[in-house]
């Protein structure tokens, strides 16, 4: 699925709970929020930017009323996959930019376990381990210095034993062939800085058969306030349960643990790998012409999370035939956007001032 979604999984309930038109600006604003100030990230004029907001906006309105009439399965069988991603550039003459597509398409598809450990692993005379890079990636004994050795394995060995609880049988067949080798502390994405993540290092029949697991935080949802408290005890859960009903493939080893952490205090936390054909957007990089594309998936994309978490029908209706809710999701798209560059203003002041320390080689 597409990076712009990725914080869109939070959970199941989302588009029950809420009323929703409700839910679907919210969801519409992120989406087109991110593609204008991606766009003003790379210098392309305001008429560009508003129009990519309203683009995704369009294709997402379009899509939820496609899926309006469709049956229920239908819904759930349908996807939006590599080929049909590739094909969405194809479609526009586009034949530059689908070469760029496909190389982007096979680099996610060489992003795999053994990748994986060729990046953050190392063999040492002790075995295997996650290598450091500070402040990135800091191995369990180099937080915990005074630990024993045995009172970290049998507390990493008692997590994945009770996570191996949450996956279905067949997936715990396949956990039982891997044997816990390491622990690690990675700091992730903006949204999880401050959070308990953690990299857990697993080999199967031989040193080349490797599991990298990545164990995250969930702490309650930030709509709880106004969308009730979710129907799962279990944060971890709630996350995991999301993922499971928008997304048309979930990672196999999804799930999730309630777990103490060193400190004394319990956590929820859910776990997927940390590598699995996991791609993501370069905005850098990418060509101008394929911004639209690439913005109009994404509204598909979300479409389709909808029709399958909510009533698309509802939806659908709310939203209308005309094109009001696209220049409507423009408007307050790019007031966001404002908003954002202002905050990252003042952020980045309080750097250059001494105020806040950050570490910019990384």
């Amino acid at each position: 699925q597409t990076a712009l979604l990725a914080g869109y999984a939070y959970a199941d309930w989302t588009v029950r709970r809420l009323a929703p038109k409700t839910s679907v600006r919210l969801h519409a604003v992120l989406l087109a929020a991110s593609l204008v100030v991606a766009g003003r990230h790379r210098g392309f004029d305001e008429s560009f930017c508003r129009e990519l907001a309203r683009g995704a906006a369009r294709e997402y309105r379009l899509g939820v009323r496609r899926f309006a009439e469709m049956s229920e399965l239908d819904i759930w069988y349908s996807r939006i996959d590599a080929d049909e991603f590739l094909r969405a550039f194809e479609e526009k003459g586009m034949g530059k930019h689908h070469a760029l597509a496909r190389k982007a398409v096979a680099k996610a598809q060489r992003k795999d376990r053994t990748r994986a450990f060729e990046k953050l692993g190392a063999h040492e005379d002790h075995g295997m381990k996650i290598d450091a890079d500070p402040p990135l990636i800091i191995p369990i004994e180099e937080m915990l210095p005074d630990a024993e050795a045995e009172q970290v394995d049998a507390w990493a060995r008692n997590l994945i034993e009770s996570y191996r609880a949450s996956l279905h049988g067949s997936r715990r067949h396949l956990l039982d062939h891997y044997t816990y080798r390491h622990l690690a502390r990675k700091v992730v994405g903006v949204g999880s800085v401050g959070m308990r993540n953690w990299v857990i290092l697993l080999t199967g029949r031989d040193d080349r058969d490797v599991l990298f697991l990545q164990v995250k935080q969930a702490e309650r949802s930030v709509l709880e306030p106004f969308a009730g408290r979710s129907r799962y005890a279990n944060q971890g859960r709630r996350v995991a349960e999301g993922h499971w009903l928008i997304q048309a493939a979930s990672d196999k080893f999804l799930g999730w643990v309630r777990a103490p952490g060193f400190d004394g205090h319990t956590y929820d936390f859910y776990v997927r790998q940390l590598w699995d054909w996991k791609g993501k957007a370069d905005f850098d990089a990418m060509p101008r012409r394929t911004f639209p594309v690439f913005g109009g998936l994404c509204g598909r994309t979300l479409a389709r999370s909808h029709a399958r978490s909510g009533d698309a029908i509802a939806i659908g209706a709310y939203l209308g035939r005309g094109d009001a809710f696209e220049r409507a999701i423009e408007r307050f798209a790019t007031a966001y956007a404002d908003q954002t560059e202002r905050d990252h203003a003042t952020f980045t002041a309080a750097v250059k001032s001494g105020r806040l320390r950050a570490d910019t080689k990384h």
